[in-house]
């Protein structure tokens, strides 16, 4: 999980729509009605298959520098950056139960003092993942 910067290829269409393509990852691909539609439609499918690829353990293919990337007749390249962690707090933000095992003395302290032990675990864990 980290962040990621990869060149994107933007062809017009008709209408003033446009085509986006990643030239590094296979089968990445998506479009907008507009410029900007297909830029966030290219975050956001640029995200979601490099979190795909994260979650079910596929190597993440290095990126092509932006001068390396051919383009067509009136088509542009551009980067488009993601941070899988920031999408998968937007997409997968359901709560997991876990099990876990303390000390007496310290649960007693932690629960006489009102500790939210989910709470504290949380922050424990962003602080370790440093996030």
């Amino acid at each position: 999980m980290t962040k990621y910067v990869y060149p994107a290829v933007f062809t017009p269409e008709e209408n003033g729509q446009f085509s986006v393509r990643f030239p590094d990852i296979e089968n990445c691909f998506t479009g907008g009605d507009d410029l900007i539609g297909a830029m966030d439609m290219a975050k956001d499918v640029l995200c979601l298959m490099l979190y795909d690829m994260e979650e079910t353990g596929q190597p993440i293919p290095p990126a092509s520098s932006l001068r390396g990337v051919q383009t067509g007749p009136g088509e542009f390249a551009t980067l488009i950056a993601c941070d899988t962690v920031e999408y998968r707090k937007l997409r997968d933000n359901r709560a997991v139960k876990k099990t876990l095992s303390i000390p007496a003395w310290l649960n007693a302290m932690a629960e006489r003092d009102g500790i939210n032990f989910s709470g504290v675990l949380q922050e424990a864990l962003k602080q370790k993942l440093n996030i």
